[in-house]
């Protein structure tokens, strides 16, 4: 079963320096590890680190049509900063891997599961 990890982590707090500052390069640096981990497991599918969120374009869609908006749209404290994508047998597993992730202390990990491909035919 595919599973998506989204990891959300407060940036500012996280990485005051931005990145050019080091906590920046520490974070990196371990998810270069643990990318090579879930490639020696057989389980990565994808992923991607994310640019800060400042850098976000929202569009919405409203009863007055499509808006255009600078940066995140949500309220929210934490902000989107990558994902992986990774193939594992159960929500077991996928927590498992999650519990590894390497974020900042007060990160948190989404795990969902893909849809599946439509039929073909």
């Amino acid at each position: 079963m595919q599973y998506v990890l989204l990891i959300h982590e407060p940036e500012a707090e996280s990485y005051p320096d931005g990145e050019s500052g080091q906590a920046w390069r520490d974070i990196l640096q371990a998810h270069m590890a643990f990318g090579q981990e879930l490639g020696q497991a057989g389980v990565f599918v994808g992923g991607a680190g994310l640019r800060r969120s400042d850098t976000a374009t929202t569009v919405r869609v409203g009863p007055h049509g499509r808006t255009v908006h600078d940066g995140p749209f949500a309220e929210t404290r934490e902000q989107l900063g990558g994902l992986y994508m990774i193939d594992v047998p159960d929500l077991d597993a996928a927590i498992a891997w999650a519990r590894k992730l390497p974020i900042a202390k007060t990160g948190s990990i989404e795990i969902r599961p893909l849809l599946p491909p439509p039929p073909q035919g």
